[in-house]
């Protein structure tokens, strides 16, 4: 039981009770909650793309191990430079921009969150665990692919530490990999927007079927030009001479670029496909939810003698 006390109201009732409108319009619990809900869906949006993008940099890194060149040290996909400027520039910003995010159209009509369990709920910490291992696997097959595939195979001598000709295929194969991860982690701020509908339809009643997704992306300015920023920043970062092979320990990449654009149409595949098997799980739980409490099958029974007795009065009117 919640205690409501309005503002008008005595001082007595207004210490008595759990909630005091200061406004006396009982719409604004409404308000309350709604507001509570969305700061609490951004956090868990927050919590979800920091952590997916660190469970995706920690497999690079660790599975990365196995490139060993011909002196046993081991060959890193990823150079620490290039996992801090991910940490502090590409994720950091969109991650505050997901805070700037409206309610979803459904946040009144949900069921309240368990107090318990709090922002990790078991939808969020398998969110956080698909997405990081589906970066991971993106990332390191384009890796392979640019140092096996169509490269040479050579893992050179010392390319953790300064760039040679020896290490030219370890540093585009480097490069590669830091494109996508790059586009992974900000195109995932987007697809946070609404951790269960798709990307491309987040509104459901809208009417715009192929373009909604345009005004969507849109509407958060503060995301969607913090997205844009870390898009384009890439661009100096791989080829300004000497930032990029001195600092970064990667260089500057031509035909690779085809591969970054295949792995980001697979990784929205895959988060796409991700969301529609969620959407039919969580249909399927509400259907047998519902089947089970028999809502409207108990009100049928409860009230049929009434019901009937109605509807054969009526008959007899007719």
């Amino acid at each position: 039981m919640v205690r409501i006390g309005m503002g008008t109201g005595s001082d007595v009732a207004k210490d008595a009770s759990d909630i005091v409108l200061t406004d006396d319009n009982f719409a604004s619990i409404l308000n309350a909650i709604e507001e509570g809900r969305r700061m609490f869906d951004n956090i868990q949006k927050f919590i979800l793309h920091l952590l997916a993008q660190n469970i995706a940099q920690a497999c690079i890194l660790l599975i990365g191990l196995v490139f060993k060149d011909d002196t046993g040290l081991s060959v890193f996909p990823l150079s620490p430079v290039e996992v801090m400027w991910i940490i502090m520039v590409t994720s950091s910003v969109p991650d505050m921009g997901l805070g700037f995010e409206v309610a979803s159209p459904d946040i009144l009509s949900r069921p309240p969150q368990s107090l318990k369990r709090g922002v990790f709920t078991i939808e969020v910490l398998l969110d956080m665990l698909v997405y990081g291992l589906w970066i991971a696997a993106l990332c390191l097959a384009s890796f392979t692919l640019v140092l096996m595939g169509w490269g040479d195979g050579n893992l050179g001598s010392n390319c953790n530490d300064s760039y040679s000709g020896d290490c030219d295929t370890v540093f585009r194969a480097r490069a590669t990999c830091f494109a996508c991860l790059t586009w992974f982690s900000l195109f995932l701020a987007w697809q946070m927007v609404d951790m269960r509908r798709s990307f491309f339809r987040m509104q459901p009643g809208s009417k715009r079927y192929l373009t909604q997704w345009l005004h969507d992306v849109w509407r958060n300015k503060f995301l969607f030009w913090s997205i844009m920023a870390g898009f384009i920043t890439i661009f100096p970062v791989v080829y300004i001479p000497g930032l990029n092979t001195v600092v970064f320990k990667h260089r500057a990449i031509s035909w690779e670029w085809g591969i970054v654009f295949v792995a980001t149409i697979l990784f929205f595949l895959g988060i796409e496909a991700w969301k529609f098997a969620k959407r039919q799980y969580f249909k399927r739980q509400e259907y047998k939810k519902g089947m089970r409490r028999g809502s409207v099958d108990l009100e049928k029974r409860t009230f049929e003698r009434y019901l009937s007795t109605a509807i054969s009065t009526d008959d007899e009117k007719l």
